[in-house]
């Protein structure tokens, strides 16, 4: 049964308090998270290169390493948060990336570097599928959509306001960002310990860890499904890729993230409202999809001009609005109850690897067609044929699972 209060209108802020005391600690969190991590990452690089005299082979391993860690641990990450409950594994969490944060304040040699990377990639892996199914149990089923909506408006804020402040702190010195950054965790991790509600598992239910991944891996539905989702990650990462080397320049970058943080925020609620009242979860996911695409037909059009790229980064904006409450919805229900977080490590698994080859085959594209539209066009094709896809697979109702009465809920509250 839902913990969550009756649906509320208005603001961020007020349709937040509508949720239960343990929604709202999540929405917190994801804000913490990426406000402590976006004021730190960014500046890394430059701190090993310039601050350190890395060369850049290993400022390349060290960040590989976090990335690696993090992708690879997805899986593990929410098999341990489905037989050990979400609470632990996000304490966990936080409290590793603390550690790591502390660590890379001082850290000089690149073995140190290494170790320090690689807790607070495996950090993430710890606490993101653990956030996602809690916040899926502790809103019910019939607010999730809502709750994701509210989710990604505080993911988003963290992004615009961690860089910002980051700059502001590296100016100092980089050893006071992450000395903020991981006083920021530690202090996540005091409040999540204190305050989060812990949530009965029973891991024995379905034959043991054995019965765990083949429930998960033997789900064909949800592989089909995180396949042609896959699409939308490698499309959203080109605001970090195609659009920035196309725009050129620090500001017209920073012009980017700025327009596509202001759109999430700004425009996500309204959004999901729209979508909630005209389509159903399966048209919002065929709908996102297809804006993915259609949002690289611009610069294809007008060439590198930075109001090409800007309009092209609030589409996707627009796109990853339309498609984040219902994706992640669409994860719950597919896994109809069972092994969610799992379910969750799994899908950013496939994601992750799918973001890899995306951005190779992005890159290749670049160098080999000289930045030109073609590279545009195949983005384009590539949102095109994941919403074709998306709409092969919902037809006949694949998309459309609702769990059985029994297995509302993942875990019972404790």
């Amino acid at each position: 049964m839902s913990t969550a209060t009756a649906p509320a209108e208005g603001g961020i802020w007020k349709r937040s308090r509508g949720f239960a005391p343990a929604v709202r600690l999540l929405f917190l969190n994801q804000l913490t998270i990426n406000l402590g991590f976006y004021m730190l990452m960014p500046y890394l690089a430059a701190h090993l290169a310039d601050g350190l005299g890395m060369a850049a082979w290993a400022v390349g391993l060290v960040l590989g390493v976090r990335n690696l860690s993090q992708q690879g641990m997805f899986l593990v990450g929410g098999a341990l948060a489905d037989r050990l409950g979400f609470k632990p594994l996000i304490v966990a969490g936080c409290a590793l990336r603390t550690a790591g944060f502390g660590a890379l304040a001082f850290a000089q040699s690149l073995p140190m570097l290494i170790a320090a990377s690689l807790a607070t990639g495996l950090a993430g892996a710890l606490f993101n599928p653990a956030v996602r199914a809690c916040l899926a149990a502790e809103a019910g089923e019939e607010r999730r959509v809502e709750a994701f909506a509210l989710f990604n408006t505080y993911y988003q804020a963290g992004i615009l306001l961690g860089p910002l402040l980051g700059v502001a702190l590296t100016g100092v010195s980089f050893r006071l960002t992450c000395v903020v950054a991981a006083l920021l965790f530690a202090a996540l991790t005091f409040v999540q310990l204190r305050h989060l509600p812990v949530r009965a598992v029973d891991a024995a239910r379905e034959g043991g860890a054995r019965g765990q991944f083949r429930t998960v891996l033997a789900n064909r539905v949800f592989w089909l499904f995180s396949l042609a989702m896959t699409g939308s990650y490698v499309l959203s990462f080109q605001v970090y890729l195609a659009l920035p080397l196309a725009a050129g320049g620090t500001a017209a970058t920073t012009a980017l993230f700025v327009v596509s943080a202001l759109v999430a925020l700004a425009g996500q609620l309204r959004i999901t409202a729209w979508c909630r009242a005209r389509l159903t979860r399966e048209r919002c996911l065929v709908l996102g999809l297809a804006l993915m695409g259609a949002a690289f037909l611009v610069p294809a059009a007008l060439g590198r001009s930075l109001l090409g790229l800007l309009v092209c980064a609030a589409v996707l904006a627009v796109a990853n609005a339309v498609l984040y409450p219902y994706e992640m919805d669409t994860v719950v229900a597919l896994s109809r109850g069972r092994w969610v977080a799992t379910h969750y490590g799994l899908y950013n698994t496939v994601c992750g690897i799918g973001i890899t080859v995306g951005n190779l085959g992005t890159g290749v594209l670049l160098d080999v067609t000289g930045r030109s539209s073609v590279t545009w066009l195949v983005l384009c094709a590539v949102g095109l044929g994941c919403a074709a896809a998306m709409a092969a697979l919902a037809r006949g109702g694949r998309l459309a699972v609702r769990q059985p009465a029994e297995e509302e809920s993942p875990s019972r509250p404790a």
